[in-house]
């Protein structure tokens, strides 16, 4: 996204269900898995019964999400337009790109972002919304210098597979179907777009695991959270392990990234500024995936048949 972080300081009703209902089989099978499936079904079942405290807001969490996956793109977007002359002055002396493809580059990110992030919210043309918005985001990588930077990179195909997230949501709606053009079938679609989303989304845990610190309590965190990322990306009680991931990086992005403590010229704001919105954005994705499940590509799908 716009210069912060490095590259600044270089210049100044969705009820868990659960399965009451044990097989014989899976009772007296005493292999780990088994053990798993009855531990998460007890929890899912303690859960369960306290899911209709939430029940009011169960209707706005699709609304939620998109509109947390969008919001680092919406705080980019002020960001460029008040500090428009130092990113202009980084882009032109530091990048050494030419001032005026800075200028068209920059307009270009500012109506793209702006006019993506309200085609998201309102839920209207956005397989476009969702396009424009990941070309902003390559292209910022690229312009920017920072594709290469291993937490640069995991954090944005983490907010790219929340955008996949919303794609798929949409895709559910019907659709007017031209004949003649040959086209996979919506709900096909829909469910690769899922499984990527699922997969990409979980990557921030990959990189807050790599890059921090080897305290016992974020040991412990980790632990929890590499769990509950792998349980997501196959889709086995997807709506819990997403729920639990909410929780950890909501509790995590406020306890951590509180920009709103330094004063608005500190050097650390900018940076965790960044940080935070962009945790919000994953959260946002997590809170479409306890809403929507895993799809047709998870564990919970297979269950279902067999």
């Amino acid at each position: 996204m716009s210069i912060r972080g490095t590259a600044s300081r270089q210049f100044h009703s969705m009820p868990i269900s659960i399965s009451s209902r044990p097989s014989s089989a899976a009772t007296n099978d005493p292999s780990p898995l088994a053990a798993i499936r009855q531990q998460t079904n007890k929890i899912e079942h303690i859960i369960d019964q306290y899911a209709s405290l939430a029940a009011p807001i169960n209707p706005y969490l699709p609304a939620i999400g998109r509109f947390f996956i969008v919001a680092t793109f919406l705080e980019d977007t002020l960001r460029i337009v008040s500090q428009w002359s130092d990113q202009v002055f980084y882009l032109h002396s530091f990048r050494h790109i030419p001032r005026f493809i800075v200028v068209v580059f920059l307009i270009c990110n500012i109506i793209a972002m702006s006019a993506g992030s309200y085609l998201v919210i309102a839920r209207k043309y956005t397989t476009y919304a969702v396009l424009a918005l990941i070309f902003v985001v390559i292209s910022q990588a690229l312009f920017y210098g920072l594709i290469f930077e291993l937490k640069f990179f995991l954090r944005n195909l983490s907010v790219i597979g929340g955008l996949l997230l919303v794609l798929s949501s949409s895709l559910a709606r019907p659709k007017i179907a031209f004949a003649g053009l040959p086209s996979v079938e919506e709900k096909d679609r829909q469910m690769y777009f899922q499984l990527a989303g699922r997969i990409l989304l979980v990557l921030l845990f990959l990189n807050f695991i790599v890059t921090g610190g080897w305290s016992f309590s974020r040991v412990c965190v980790s632990l929890i959270g590499f769990v509950a990322c792998t349980m997501v990306a196959v889709g086995f009680k997807t709506r819990l392990s997403a729920m639990l991931l909410t929780v950890i990086l909501s509790l995590f992005n406020v306890i951590i990234n509180h920009y709103w403590t330094y004063s608005g010229n500190h050097p650390n704001r900018d940076f965790l500024k960044y940080e935070f919105f962009q945790t919000l954005s994953i959260v946002g994705g997590l809170l479409l995936v306890v809403n929507t499940g895993a799809g047709k590509l998870s564990i919970d799908e297979k269950k279902k048949i067999y």
